[in-house]
């Protein structure tokens, strides 16, 4: 009978060991966004009529807003029967390589607890026995704060850019006929790009970790932070002051999140110091 083979003690791994273990992690990773983005190709009119859903005047969003804007006095501003621009598909190929890419896109959020896995997998040989403890509630988080940043960027961002793009013109000689690619690119961004915003106390718990952050470094740049969420609101969202106030609220709780999330981190190091001192 041939021997089973046996893993490697990662103490004991040279740095090609690590990173066929690497390697192997990104294929199972792949593997996963493909299966998930192979679903999504065969569901085609539930993945499109998604996508296609916030181009519609009876989107959730736009009656939130409508209700919203008429408490304040800005009916015009979110209440309309219809947005004035189509979509459409200039290449031979357009629409195929839309279902294409629109496909692997829905396949990596689909897979993302699962890359999380991957990810954490690799990282656990170096974090100690009572972090490894930790791991379901990482990916569990991780994936909470992923989903809520995806619902948040196609429910929140997306109508935003739409309506305000949508409606915007320079001259009425000129039409507003969206190409597809240019449609799914604009919701792909605000998605993707909230998702792994929403990451943000996970990447401060690893920098803290590694010794890059402590709490009183976020605490002492809190206003260069805001600065900076700021910005990058301006950049994900139209150029319009609400909108931008909108995707920076929750940026800065999660940024306030961080700042606790690291205070527990550096406590627990200080902790095991002194017991084994």
């Amino acid at each position: 009978m041939a021997k089973k083979k046996r893993k490697k003690d990662p103490a004991n791994m040279s740095f090609m060991d690590h990173l066929e273990d690497l390697r192997w992690h990104l294929v199972r990773s792949v593997l996963a966004i493909l299966l998930g983005g192979a679903v999504a190709f065969v569901l085609k009119d539930i993945t499109f009529g998604i996508l296609f859903a916030p181009k519609d005047a009876s989107f959730v969003t736009y009656d939130v807003l409508c209700q919203f804007s008429r408490t304040l006095g800005f009916e015009k501003s979110f209440c309309f029967d219809e947005l004035p621009f189509r979509i459409q598909s200039r290449k031979v190929a357009g629409q195929f390589s839309a279902h294409i890419w629109t496909s692997i896109t829905a396949g990596f959020i689909i897979a993302f607890p699962y890359v999380i896995y991957q990810f954490w997998s690799f990282l656990k040989p170096a974090l100690s026995m009572n972090e490894q403890k930790y791991a379901r509630l990482f990916i569990v988080f991780s994936s909470f704060l992923f989903f809520i940043g995806v619902l948040f960027g196609y429910y929140v961002i997306t109508p935003l850019s739409i309506n305000f793009l949508g409606n915007y013109t320079i001259s009425s000689e000129v039409f507003n006929d969206f190409d597809l690619d240019s449609y799914i690119g604009l919701v792909r961004a605000s998605v993707l790009a909230c998702g792994l915003i929403f990451e943000l106390p996970i990447i401060i718990y690893f920098l803290t970790k590694l010794g890059l952050v402590t709490p009183q470094f976020l605490r002492k740049h809190r206003k260069y932070a805001l600065v900076f969420i700021l910005i990058i609101s301006a950049v994900i969202t139209p150029p319009d002051i609400a909108s931008q106030v909108i995707v920076a609220i929750p940026v800065l709780v999660l940024y306030e999140i961080s700042i606790f999330i690291s205070r527990i981190v550096v406590r627990r190091q200080k902790r095991r110091e002194r017991q084994n001192a």
